[in-house]
């Protein structure tokens, strides 16, 4: 991975130059989720950015999709970015469609993958057994649909995160802000040309989700990618990579 860059506040990723594309991770992702996407995109004239999300530090009574989508516009005000392509899974997509229906004219384009937004199932049951780590890795291995993409260093993390009473606390008030947040009443109005790419057997965001995203979004695209849970970008990089370049190609961004 590339090396984290630290300004301020900030923290993140840079690779490559070109169009800017922001990566916006999910909750229980951190930055080496998207790690073949930062191999592939730079080489072919983009420039990929991943900040570091603010999910486990913001005061407990600001932690909120909106507080993460307002972090996310100082980012880029401090990077002096414009036009951006937002691509964001789980969590981050949510952060990025509220972002792109406050700030419009920053977004060229949107890419969701396991968005919430309309739909969580994911995080509401505060992780009852969080001491019984069978369970966690059970749990963690329902995410995808190649249980073995849960390797231990993945189970380890959600672990240490559900059992850490600091970060349980905010991984449920963001859980509890996403349901309150939920953006189906906005997208008919966000005009914002948007991809969504989508695991055909999502159990997270199941299938039906992305299809209401395709419905109520005007100018929106639609891509499956078969045998796939939450996270294409992970189970199928090449496949998610490719079908990603195809979309912003069709669009020429």
């Amino acid at each position: 991975m590339n090396k984290i860059i630290q300004e301020e506040e900030f923290r993140y990723i840079e690779s490559g130059e070109g169009q800017p594309l922001i990566i916006l991770h999910g909750l229980m992702g951190g930055l080496s989720n998207f790690k073949d996407v930062l191999d592939y995109f730079p080489k072919r004239g983009y420039q990929i950015i991943i900040p570091e999300l603010p999910v486990y530090s913001l005061p407990i009574l600001n932690t909120s999709v909106k507080s993460l989508s307002e972090f996310l516009y100082k980012f880029i005000q401090h990077r002096g970015l414009k036009d951006v392509i937002l691509l964001g899974n789980s969590l981050g997509g949510h952060v990025g469609l509220l972002f792109t229906k406050n700030y419009p004219k920053l977004v060229k384009g949107l890419v969701l993958t396991g968005s919430s937004g309309l739909y969580e199932n994911n995080m509401g049951d505060g992780y009852p057994k969080r001491g019984d780590y069978a369970y966690i890795k059970q749990k963690s291995e329902a995410v995808f649909y190649d249980p073995k993409i849960a390797t231990k260093e993945i189970v380890d993390e959600v672990f240490e995160t559900v059992n850490d009473r600091n970060k349980l606390v905010r991984t449920l008030a963001l859980a509890k802000s996403a349901i309150r947040h939920n953006m189906a009443n906005e997208l008919p109005k966000m005009n914002t040309p948007t991809a969504i790419i989508w695991g055909k057997q999502d159990s997270v965001t199941p299938p039906n989700v992305a299809e209401e995203f395709n419905t109520l979004l005007p100018d929106s695209n639609l891509y499956w990618i078969d045998k796939c849970g939450h996270a294409p970008m992970m189970e199928h990089p090449e496949e998610f990579n490719t079908t990603l370049q195809q979309w912003l190609e069709t669009r020429k961004f």
